[in-house]
């Protein structure tokens, strides 16, 4: 194998791929990059064996093969290198590295010894605009349980309800949904978080369409010359639907940068206490407060206005509180719940295409 590739592209893929690799896998070819040239195309590809990423890279192939190289040292080596043409020669299991006046080797293994890269052949396929895509997963995929005795709930929920296309997203406590649009293809993938959270990351500022291709045990996200697999869950997912109320007896539609900073505030005071804070709501003065104490610290009241209906009071998660209210992006959110037991309701203000739910606290 012989070629020439620019800097800014190899570090760009060694970025979106390197990643994956795990270094604490007991196969040791999984700590690294497959580094491919054939068909006069050069690819860097990665995996975990439930996830895996490719990059395609233009480059000047002179020679064809393919070597897998420590992905960790590969990519820190390459982003320290300044910009300009790089040259790759390999020699046996020696990636040979010249670029202006560094000359580097790098000990690989054969690439016959990495696992094949997973495809996917006839599948079902539809497309989602990539900014939409993006929106969608900041404003989901931190819901999901990191707790593997329950793994349905380290998935991402993709599904369609009436022709629609929906996010969701819960590890039990709290619960976000996100309305993608209309959809014509009937479609319920359970996804790993941690799959979503690389394709956030490939995402980056595309502003092309993503083309999602999936069978019954797979899925594939392809991002102009990027693409992930990933393995599906299996399992079925809680129907999360009947868990959102409809209607509140109690609500407070206020600015979301004072929610978020009386939440703040109030939250310091609540380390002592796992994060429990009181927001009460009053319709007479128009005014929502959170309160919060610390027997050993003290106790504090933060206060913000805007339009209540009803009065009553619930303890919530001051963290999970501020995930959500930095998740939202309206000026204005809407609060409601009913009863200091039942689930509260987060959603813009006006045309709300995004549900965050947060079960109480007992107080």
């Amino acid at each position: 194998m012989k070629l020439q590739v620019t800097q800014e592209n190899l570090n760009r893929a060694l970025g979106s791929v390197a990643r994956v690799a795990n270094a604490r896998n007991p196969l040791p070819v999984l700590a690294n990059v497959l580094i491919r040239a054939d068909n006069n195309r050069l690819s860097i590809a990665a995996t975990n064996l439930d996830i895996a990423i490719t990059q395609y890279v233009g480059a000047k192939i002179s020679s064809e093969g393919s070597i897998t190289v420590p992905a960790r040292l590969m990519q820190d080596f390459i982003s320290s290198l300044p910009g300009g043409v790089i040259e790759l020669s390999l020699d046996e299991l020696r990636l040979h590295i010249s670029a202006d006046q560094y000359d580097s080797v790098i000990n690989g293994i054969v690439a016959d010894e990495f696992p094949v890269m997973p495809t996917i052949t006839g599948g079902t396929s539809w497309t989602v605009a990539a900014p939409q895509l993006k929106k969608a997963l900041q404003q989901v995929v931190f819901a999901a349980s990191n707790d593997e005795s329950r793994p349905v709930l380290t998935g991402v929920l993709v599904h369609t309800v009436d022709g629609k296309l929906y996010m969701a997203a819960t590890d039990s406590y709290r619960l976000a949904e996100k309305e993608l649009g209309p959809n014509k293809t009937a479609v319920s993938l359970l996804v790993p978080a941690t799959a979503m959270q690389d394709l956030l990351r490939i995402l980056g500022d595309a502003e092309d369409e993503v083309k999602v291709t999936h069978d019954d045990q797979q899925v594939r996200f392809q991002v102009g010359d990027v693409e992930l697999v990933a393995r599906l869950l299996e399992g079925k997912y809680p129907d999360y639907r009947k868990l959102i109320p409809q209607s509140f007896s109690v609500t407070a539609t206020v600015k979301r940068s004072d929610f978020i900073n009386v939440t703040k505030v109030s939250s310091l005071f609540a380390r002592e206490s796992a994060g429990s804070v009181t927001v009460e709501i009053d319709a007479d003065s128009g005014k929502l407060s959170i309160r919060s104490i610390a027997s050993q610290l003290g106790e504090n009241t933060a206060t913000a206005t805007g339009t209540m209906i009803g009065n009553g009071g619930i303890t919530l998660n001051s963290r999970y509180l501020l995930d959500a209210l930095q998740a939202l992006t309206a000026d204005e959110v809407v609060f409601g719940f009913n009863g200091k037991l039942e689930a509260t309701l987060l959603k813009d203000a006006g045309g709300a295409t995004y549900s965050h739910i947060i079960m109480p606290l007992k107080s």
